[in-house]
């Protein structure tokens, strides 16, 4: 399943077995695969437990990347219990840094991904939003990755809002200042990937990863553009 920009009423069904989409993914070289558990996301509920950890064994080559619902310890404990190789944290990143700190201190910084969503205000600065974008803060990416970074934070998925599921390109500009401001943070870029060009684009503004959906889904993006990039994904 994917959204556009967030948005649970406008949601696209791709396949019904998430195991099928990770195997084509690893079959064609991919060594770590981003999952979002969306009703965790909407609701913190985690219903989907189990898929994940089927997944979390049926693909042990495979590192994979969990988010949606990740809003406390235990729930992190338990994910990476299950196998999952890294967890991605959001709203409560967001809204509960004091917490989110004790984990990267518990867990280690590379097992967790702070995931910061933005909205770019009129004057250009990303401003975070929280509990599936619907919440709007006064918030910046920088002042929140500042104090990340200061406590050892390795990893930073970023997703312009307002390009999420619409393949409109991707904010180039906003990952070339994030990589400017924090050359040392792994930034992961989200939003608006729509071609093979695109992960070009974004491999030349310095981008550890990027995150695709849509553009995958829907095989907008050809196997042999994909391929230089699979070894590391």
């Amino acid at each position: 399943m994917r959204l556009l920009q967030g948005r649970f009423d406008a949601e696209t069904v791709y396949g019904n077995d998430p195991g099928v989409i990770l195997g084509r993914y690893r079959d064609l070289g991919a060594r770590y695969v981003h999952v979002v558990d969306l009703d965790g996301a909407r609701d913190g509920s985690q219903g989907n437990r189990a898929a994940i950890a089927r997944l979390a064994r049926a693909f042990a080559d495979t590192a994979i990347q969990v988010g949606g619902g990740v809003r406390s310890r235990e729930v992190a404990a338990e994910l990476l219990g299950l196998g999952v190789q890294r967890i991605v944290v959001g709203s409560v990143a967001v809204t509960k840094p004091a917490e989110v700190l004790q984990w990267l201190r518990e867990f280690g910084p590379d097992r967790i991904v702070l995931a910061f969503d933005v909205r770019l205000d009129a004057g250009g600065t990303p401003r975070l939003t929280t509990h599936g974008w619907e919440s709007q803060t006064e918030a910046s990416l920088w002042d929140a990755v500042l104090t990340y970074q200061s406590h050892g934070a390795m990893h930073v998925l970023c997703t312009d809002v307002a390009r999420d599921g619409a393949l409109s390109g991707p904010n180039l500009a906003l990952y070339t200042e994030a990589l400017h401001r924090f050359p040392k943070i792994q930034w992961q870029a989200s939003g608006g990937v729509s071609c093979g060009a695109d992960l070009v684009a974004l491999a030349a503004t310095g981008a550890a990863a990027v995150i695709s959906g849509r553009a995958l889904l829907e095989n907008r993006i050809p196997a042999a553009e994909l391929a230089p990039f699979l070894p590391n994904a």
